[in-house]
């Protein structure tokens, strides 16, 4: 955006604006890029990203900014080499607790050591001392996808797109390399379906430039050397094609009764495996904008809903939802001179969610290796989760 010569580009992440000005003709390529690396730094050296941080840590951030930045002009955005310069300490938005189970997004180790790691586990500065909790040698490995879909009417899978990545999380003062094997990532292309056997299937994928992958095309093998911080190793893309069926069907119906209310039933169905669960399911049904009242009867007593007149949607929230399983809803909408035309502003249904320790590609991380001075091994974290991009099913 542009106003009287001042150029405006900003990024939006963690619930917070990063907005970069200049009266120069600059690639807003570049400049996006610093504002993402910004708001890495900022949550590797604060620990998260969230307003809290950025206003406990406002001392720190200026101090990042004042060694990234020159009369305007970027110098460095190195985490390795901006730690031999900062010297404000951060304030944890969240103390580490090892008891902290209550969050989304638990990390499963998935090597040696099984047990569970706290989800505030990766959410502490990278610049701690040895004597401060939370202030041990770990390494945390992120397989994150976002998942967009769209349903037709008819139940048909019309759209389905999977956007993945393989993000590193390092708290090791030193380390000289990190090996880790994805499951048998394959591009897809007419040459490259024979001879990979069960591999999961990719459309693109791209690496970061410090990824070695001369044992990539052989073994699927990530080679790398990460710094202190968090660096994404591995990006890759579906599309179309999912190896499952989607995670959610909706089986909606729609009436009028005779008092001249309008009736939403929803049948909503998780088809994650019996041992799988989502969390945070959010369920928006737009309803006809004249909606005045809505009353509900809900298959259990967790889940919640209310009428939004603002989104003039309804709202139902499921906390947890097991894979297997199917629940139910019934509004009641009070709309004032219901008609057959106000029955098509109902729609689409839009899901959002997050699910646990489950990948909709079948990604997985065979083996984390690592090769370092000191003596004692680093416990390594591995995390798998889906996120909803765009869900939407048409009634």
């Amino acid at each position: 955006m542009s106003h009287e010569g001042l150029h405006f580009i900003h990024i939006r992440q963690g619930g917070l604006y990063f907005v970069a000005t200049t009266t120069a003709n600059l690639s807003p390529f570049t400049v996006i890029e610093f504002l993402n690396r910004l708001a890495a730094l900022i949550k590797d050296y604060c620990g998260s990203l969230s307003e809290k941080s950025v206003r406990m840590n406002f001392a720190l951030i200026y101090e990042l900014l004042d060694e990234m930045l020159d009369y305007g002009y970027i110098q460095t955005s190195s985490t390795d080499i901006l730690k031999n310069f900062i010297q404000t300490e951060a304030v944890s938005a969240k103390p580490f607790s090892l008891f902290d189970l209550s969050n989304v997004g638990l990390f499963g180790a998935d090597t040696q050591q099984s047990k569970v790691a706290p989800s505030a586990a990766a959410s502490r500065p990278i610049l701690t001392t040895r004597g401060e909790q939370g202030g041990k040698d770990e390494i945390f490995v992120d397989v994150i996808e976002r998942l967009t879909v769209i349903i037709g009417s008819n139940g048909v899978l019309m759209k389905a797109d999977i956007q993945g990545e393989i993000r590193v999380k390092s708290f090791l003062p030193s380390c000289s390399g990190l090996e880790a094997s994805p499951s048998q990532a394959a591009p897809r292309s007419p040459l490259s379906l024979a001879g990979y056997g069960a591999a999961v299937r990719v459309d693109e994928c791209s690496f970061h430039e410090s990824v070695k992958l001369d044992e990539f095309d052989s073994y699927r093998i990530l080679k790398v050397t990460p710094s202190q911080g968090e660096q994404t190793v591995m990006q890759y893309q579906l599309c179309d094609d999912l190896p499952s069926s989607p995670p959610f069907r909706l089986f909606p119906t729609l009436e009028r009764d005779p008092s001249g209310r309008l009736l939403v039933y929803l049948k909503l169905r998780c088809d994650l495996p019996p041992k799988s669960a989502a969390l945070g399911v959010v369920v928006t049904v737009p309803v006809p904008k004249g909606s005045l009242s809505l009353s509900q009867e809900l298959s259990s007593p967790d889940q919640s809903a209310e009428l939004q007149l603002s989104k003039k949607a309804v709202i139902w929230e499921i906390p947890r939802f097991p894979g297997g399983t199917q629940l139910s809803a019934v509004f009641k909408l009070e709309v004032p001179g219901l008609s057959p035309a106000s029955l098509q502003e109902v729609g689409p249904v839009s899901l959002s969610f997050e699910l646990p320790k489950h990948t909709c590609t079948g990604l997985q991380i065979r083996f984390l290796r690592l090769s370092r001075g000191a003596p004692s091994l680093p416990q390594r974290w591995v995390r798998y989760v889906t996120h909803s991009d765009s869900y939407t099913i048409r009634l």
